[in-house]
């Protein structure tokens, strides 16, 4: 019996995913927008077999955000750069379906996704930050369920303005001089509820068909979202059997919409913190914990509650019923974090300090964090991992160089298997043109 092959997705964050990881001294402090460290960061994942390299994204800082994303690069912008120096690794950006038009979103993916060889992804995101709003001419920020029923539309849309271009009604006759058939090109046409696009959009399809759909929303609303849309799942790690849950959901809820289970793949954050023994491990968690103060936990924490103000609670009593603080920013994130707090009697400085300073379920010695990873695919919790570090820097080589070979001993992981566009690498079907076996008349 053939193993599953781990697909690895690898998190740019800069630094690191820690909000203070700007200030470990195995990572530049300007991380954030240090081309030459994202550069190295994606070459070591490309030459290691990763399927694709993955930027986050956020359109609101205040004096309260996570230091290095004060002063970050654009998501596409980068991911553009990068593409020039790679030639097989995916590469996924985050834009907002709230704050964009999809015109424009359209053309920008389909450009990376030329510029790559068919190797774009898009992370399709709501915004949840209230904060938002105030920078574009948008009026108040959606409700939760809204902003998810401007996304449909708008993912709609894009695709839509992705297929004006059957893959072969670009000629370039020069005898002739006739360079486009106009035949196989299609107007969209679309006017809904929250936009309007004519078409046709200025660039031809790439190599995959269509740029990957990654979502990474965990309410009821965003599961939904996932379940139609969604082709690559990021997922939150917990307890294994949670996982299981809800992969055993989202790829039933894709049946359910009349989709192919394999069409949907599950990414759960690996956010691992090693070491050559479980000992050296905790040393590195105690490094990295260390890197912020009870204070700056709470700012951390705030973050997901819309930067509520929780300096006014006592540290060392239970978390505070702060009632639906939370409910329109990071939903899942906000009502785990109130529900872990109450099942097992947490203190606000415990609280405040373990979501700043997670400690992943892949926490150990190198054997133990492949053997859980194994145990992950095996079991069925997770088709991958998106690879998601505290610190970017010696933790990164350390998982290169002493984790994948042990995946690799066992079966589960080939390092040469990546190549070729991101749908192929993923193992996800070419994304045919909806026009492709229509008969041909000018729209």
């Amino acid at each position: 019996m053939t193993n599953k092959q781990i697909n690895l997705g690898v998190l740019l964050y800069g630094p690191g995913a820690h909000m203070n990881s700007w200030k470990a001294p195995d990572v530049p402090a300007d991380g954030s927008i240090n081309l030459e460290h994202y550069v190295n960061i994606t070459k070591k994942a490309e030459n290691a077999g990763f399927a694709f390299a993955f930027i986050a994204d956020g359109l609101y800082i205040d004096e309260k955000s996570i230091p290095h994303f004060q002063n970050r690069f654009e998501p596409l912008t980068l991911l553009s750069a990068l593409a020039m120096v790679t030639s097989k690794i995916g590469l996924v950006g985050t834009v907002s379906t709230t704050y964009s038009e999809p015109f424009n979103i359209a053309r920008q993916f389909a450009s990376l996704d030329k510029l790559s060889g068919g190797r774009a992804g898009w992370n399709v995101v709501t915004s949840p930050l209230e904060g938002s709003a105030e920078n574009f001419n948008r009026g108040n920020h959606p409700e939760h369920a809204l902003r998810y029923e401007m996304a449909a539309e708008y993912v709609d849309v894009v695709q839509g303005l992705w297929d004006s271009w059957e893959d072969d009604a670009f000629v370039r006759d020069r005898e002739t001089g006739k360079f486009s058939d106009f035949s196989k090109m299609h107007r969209l046409n679309h006017k809904g509820k929250f936009f309007k696009a004519q078409g046709p959009l200025n660039i031809e399809r790439s190599e995959q068909g269509q740029p990957v759909i990654f979502q990474a929303g965990a309410s009821k609303t965003g599961k939904n979202f996932a379940a139609k849309y969604g082709e690559a799942i990021f997922t939150v790690s917990g307890p294994i059997e949670k996982a299981k849950a809800q992969y055993r959901e989202l790829k039933q809820a894709a049946v359910d919409k009349g989709r192919r289970a394999e069409d949907l793949l599950i990414f759960p954050s690996l956010s691992p913190i090693i070491g050559p023994t479980e000992e050296a491990a905790e040393r590195k968690y105690e490094e990295i914990k260390n890197l912020l103060s009870v204070e700056e936990a709470l700012t951390f924490l705030s973050r997901y509650f819309d930067h509520f103000d929780f300096s006014g609670f006592p540290l060392d009593e239970p978390f505070p019923d702060i009632g639906d603080v939370g409910k329109n920013a990071f939903r899942s994130t906000t009502d785990e974090i109130k529900r872990t707090a109450k099942e097992e009697n947490l203190t606000l400085r415990e609280v405040a300090l373990r979501v700043a300073t997670p400690k992943d379920p892949f926490f150990g010695s190198y054997e133990q964090v492949a053997d859980r990873m194994i145990q992950w695919i095996d079991e069925e919790a997770a088709d991958g991992f998106m690879l998601n570090l505290q610190v970017l820097g010696g933790q990164y080589d350390e998982f290169i160089n002493h984790v994948l070979p042990i995946l690799e001993e066992k079966g589960y992981y080939n390092r040469a298997a990546s190549g070729g566009t991101l749908r192929e690498t993923l193992g996800l079907p070419f994304k045919e043109n909806r026009y492709q076996d229509e008969p041909s008349e000018v729209h």
